[in-house]
């Protein structure tokens, strides 16, 4: 075990501007929609009333695909062919909070839909206008308006990059949120509220939903409204958790009011290795249990260990707490005595997972490489992990064409944890969309079968819209209810968590994306 005074210091910010995750083939002017059916034009008197209302709108070809892509590696993949998964018809950015509800309300009066946007950084296709009409890019939406250190609560408008946000608070005001996730430098605060995200230290921080306190929200008719605020309170439902979550069907996030601490004095590290991911995953369960909660608990399988470490026939665990110097050595006590039948490793291992925690140019480089890959990561209970487990990884192997398939557990919990799928396969190219839906409904329906959850932070979106309704139930009605009350003519983000919507049907849940989309 090591030990630091001080945590390393944070690598430089990035950019503070969407990163694309893959160059288009040919120009991108003529990329084509994939999955678009029938696309929504903006007709040239709503165009106007826009742009008296919004400080940029453009219509530019190019401008409005590469607006219109994520980071969904089955699109990354199209993208190699010229092609984006959806393709908006205009790109509205506007340039203040006020501008936002009155786009809102021109699209809601003339039926255009309207697709909330930031970084871009998801991987489920959750910000891709499926029926084209408004891409609202809320990039310039950025930056924190208050720091009230008593209260530790931060006010922080929705567009900000998730590396200039930490930065500010640790250099500014010697806090953190210590929400910090691999997409750091890609994502925004809004998409991370959006698709109810989680960091690399949510087990001393929590996920994005434990952090909120209030938001900012602008319905599909320009109403907006102000949530949460209290440190706790009793007046009917969480309005805030209604929208945590929701990816933009049921109203835009401008704003939001995060629970902060002081930034960590001290931090503890070690490794472990395991005979086996049973074994693993039970350290964890103990630890947990006990009420440790170390900012970083991360069991890799032996596949995955040898991958990434070097280390053969053992699954290794790396621990990493930081905080006051107290309570971090207590945690680290409780994670040696519940790992001291384990071997111990060179806690060098977590400094080699720090230095490439945030690395995202691995999956360019094998898509590119003619390579299908991806992740999905899924949460289960305890008592079912090792199920869970043993019988995704086993069920995506059996899809022909599977190279390599592999978990982690990353996130973990005292009623259980989320595990953290890899697959890559290679097949012909015409075969790969094939493939890709193979495996998902393959991994899916095992995990689902074992009573296992859809997915614990990358959301729904439109890779996972199929597998809603068996997830939730009747849940689905409920939240389709919901939808309809708040966004009642269905023009927020249609297409996405399973819902119904006016604009046709969605063509990757239905499987008509097979016949080549519309261009």
């Amino acid at each position: 075990m090591t030990t630091t005074s001080v945590p390393e210091p944070l690598p430089e910010p990035g950019p503070g501007a969407p990163t694309p995750p893959i160059a288009l083939a040919g120009d991108a002017a003529d990329a084509r929609a994939r999955l678009a059916m029938d696309r929504v034009e903006v007709p040239a008197e709503v165009l106007g009333r826009l742009t008296n209302a919004c400080a940029t709108v453009t219509d530019d070809r190019a401008t409005v695909a590469e607006a219109s892509r994520d980071w969904w590696p089955l699109a990354m993949v199209w993208a190699t062919e010229g092609a984006v998964a959806g393709l908006g018809s205009v790109v509205c950015r506007p340039s203040t909070v006020e501008e936002v509800p009155e786009v809102l309300a021109i699209c809601n009066a003339a039926r255009i839909p309207v697709t909330a946007a930031a970084g871009r950084s998801g991987v489920c296709g959750a910000s891709v206008p499926l029926y084209g009409g408004v891409v609202l890019d809320l990039c310039d939406l950025a930056g924190i308006r208050d720091v009230d250190d008593t209260s530790m609560v931060v006010d922080v408008l929705a567009g900000t990059f998730g590396d200039h946000f930490e930065h500010e608070l640790r250099n500014r005001h010697n806090v953190t949120v210590g929400h910090w996730p691999q997409s750091m430098a890609l994502s925004t605060v809004g998409g991370w509220l959006a698709c109810r995200g989680a960091g690399q230290l949510s087990n001393r921080y929590g996920k994005i939903e434990d952090m909120v306190i209030g938001l900012d929200v602008v319905l599909a008719d320009g109403t907006t409204l102000h949530t949460g605020g209290q440190a706790r309170q009793s007046v009917g439902p969480d309005l805030n958790q209604l929208f945590v979550g929701s990816e933009g069907t049921l109203g835009i996030i401008t704003g939001a009011r995060l629970r902060a601490h002081p930034a960590p004095v001290a931090e503890l590290r070690a490794a472990y290795g395991f005979a086996s991911f049973a074994d693993g995953l039970d350290a964890c369960r103990r630890i947990l249990r006990r009420g440790a909660t170390p900012a970083v608990l991360r069991l890799y399988d032996d596949v995955e260990s040898q991958r990434n470490f070097g280390t053969t026939d053992t699954h290794m665990v790396l621990v990493l707490d930081e905080g006051d110097p107290t309570l971090v050595a207590a945690t680290m006590t409780v994670v040696a005595e519940e790992c001291r039948n384990a071997l111990l490793l060179d806690p060098a291992f977590v400094g080699t997972w720090m230095e490439h925690r945030n690395e995202v140019s691995a999956l360019e480089r094998l898509i590119s490489g003619g390579l299908v890959v991806d992740t999905m990561e899924i949460t289960g209970p305890w008592a079912a992990l090792d199920a869970i487990y043993v019988d995704a990884v086993s069920a995506i192997k059996d899809v022909d064409g599977t190279l390599a398939a592999s978990a982690h557990q990353s996130h973990a919990y005292a009623d259980g944890a989320c595990l953290y799928f890899t697959f890559a396969g290679k097949v012909a190219p015409d075969a790969r969309d094939a493939y890709y839906r193979a495996v998902w409904d393959a991994g899916t329906r095992t995990v689902l079968r074992h009573g296992g959850s859809l997915s614990h932070h990358h959301g729904v979106g439109i890779n996972r819209a199929r597998f809603v309704r068996d997830a939730l139930g009747n849940g689905l009605d409920v939240l389709a209810g919901i939808k309809a009350a708040l966004d009642p003519h269905g023009i927020l983000n249609p297409g996405k968590l399973g819902l119904d919507n006016p604009f046709g049907a969605n063509p990757f849940v239905d499987g008509s994306f097979a016949d080549g989309g519309a261009g």
